[in-house]
């Protein structure tokens, strides 16, 4: 028994084609919006226990990886490989289980990283965008950049202090502008039935 691929958007099928199997879930749509935004209200309502439940997250995926890693290397034929998949797995699970023992400590460096690393973006494309003047919309990634750098230099500036609420105020956002998203995208379901 085969079942053909079928592609969704052809060209025969028009976008109200493509939609009408979302239409019909449009509630279940914004239930999960709703529960995204549940969900990020109650994380930007206890900050500290977001933080540290984003590290234990963090530190399980790190564990669930070096033991991939490590499942990986008996695949590999030759010795030099196999020792690198090795070393890189156990350092993963050695990772995780650091993070999973102290996820305070583990925030403080997360933060240093989420400080540094739009920092070091938004210096980029401020570059960027000053090499690219003879082109159009030049301006537009200059802003971006600055507003990138400027959040990664706020988020810097207040280290190490910052790392016990930074990740737990990324996390609430991030699923409030998630479900807001969701909510959104069922209600225009919705009204397009």
């Amino acid at each position: 028994m085969g079942y053909a691929m079928t592609n969704v958007f052809s060209p025969k099928t028009s976008v109200a084609e493509a939609l009408g199997p979302l239409r019909a879930k449009w509630g279940w749509i914004v239930a999960l919006g709703v529960v995204y935004l549940v969900a990020g209200l109650i994380a930007l309502g206890s900050v500290v226990e977001a933080t540290a439940a984003t590290v234990v997250v963090v530190g399980i995926m790190m564990i669930v990886a070096g033991v991939f890693e490590v499942i990986n290397a008996f695949q590999v034929k030759s010795w030099g490989r196999f020792i690198f998949w090795i070393i890189l797995g156990v350092l993963y699970i050695l990772a995780g289980f650091v993070a999973l023992d102290s996820p305070f400590l583990t925030a403080i460096w997360l933060t240093l990283l989420l400080g540094a690393a739009p920092a070091a973006s938004g210096i980029m494309r401020i570059f960027l965008a000053f090499n690219m003047r003879h082109g159009s919309h030049w301006i537009w990634v200059a802003a971006s950049g600055l507003i990138t750098l400027l959040l990664g230099v706020i988020i810097l500036v207040h280290w190490p202090d910052s790392a016990i609420y930074t990740l737990g105020i990324i996390l609430g956002v991030d699923l409030v502008f998630a479900g807001v998203g969701w909510i959104g995208l069922g209600m225009g379901l919705k009204n397009a039935a």
